[in-house]
């Protein structure tokens, strides 16, 4: 009788043991890791954290893209030649997703827009990886600022270096260091 409540007793603590070590993933931390690489732009870590495919969108001016892994590293490239920073200003984990409000400053949105633009975002998941990044609303965005100071740039680009032309629409490393050469040449002509 007694080896019979023993071994009960020791199967009882093997499964209770067993449950708690299964534990929840811990979403939270997955994205304040993801902000972290982001602003460290550790290309080489990012790929622990996305699905084989991220769809990023911009409620807002409901704009869409998935990418592919390779594809979100070659953007991440491209994001790091400006030198970001992101800051979390706020997050919180609720019902299998994660919200974070998010600062972002970097060489290109300082010199359109003046200062960091701050977004609601939303990331989903797909067991520990993300599968989604949804910026639902813009914070502190002025639009009409933004636009004016593009517009203003490309032209006088399309004026006085014709040979940068495309390095707006080009998301790669290469077009990245145009952009910013761009934005050097028209900082030194003013």
């Amino acid at each position: 009788m007694n080896k019979i409540v023993i071994l009960l007793l020791v199967l009882t603590i093997g499964f209770v043991s067993c449950k708690n070590s299964e534990k929840e993933i811990d979403k939270l931390e997955i994205a304040k890791h993801y902000y972290e690489v982001l602003d460290n732009s550790y290309d080489s870590e990012i790929a622990i954290l996305l699905t084989d495919s991220i769809l990023t969108k911009e409620t807002e001016y409901d704009y869409e893209q998935t990418f592919s892994l390779k594809e979100y590293i070659e953007w991440l490239k491209w994001d790091s030649v400006f030198d970001p920073t992101y800051e979390i200003l706020h997050i919180e984990q609720e019902n299998g997703i994660v919200k974070a409000t998010i600062s972002k400053a970097d060489k290109r949105i300082l010199f359109l827009h003046k200062q960091p633009i701050v977004t609601n975002q939303v990331l989903r998941f797909d067991r520990d990886k993300i599968t989604s990044i949804e910026t639902v609303k813009y914070l502190v965005f002025n639009d009409t600022t933004f636009v004016k100071n593009r517009t203003d740039f490309l032209s006088w680009i399309d004026e006085h270096h014709p040979e940068l032309n495309g390095f707006i629409h080009d998301q790669t490393e290469t077009g990245g260091l145009k952009y910013l050469k761009a934005i050097e040449l028209y900082k030194n002509s003013k």
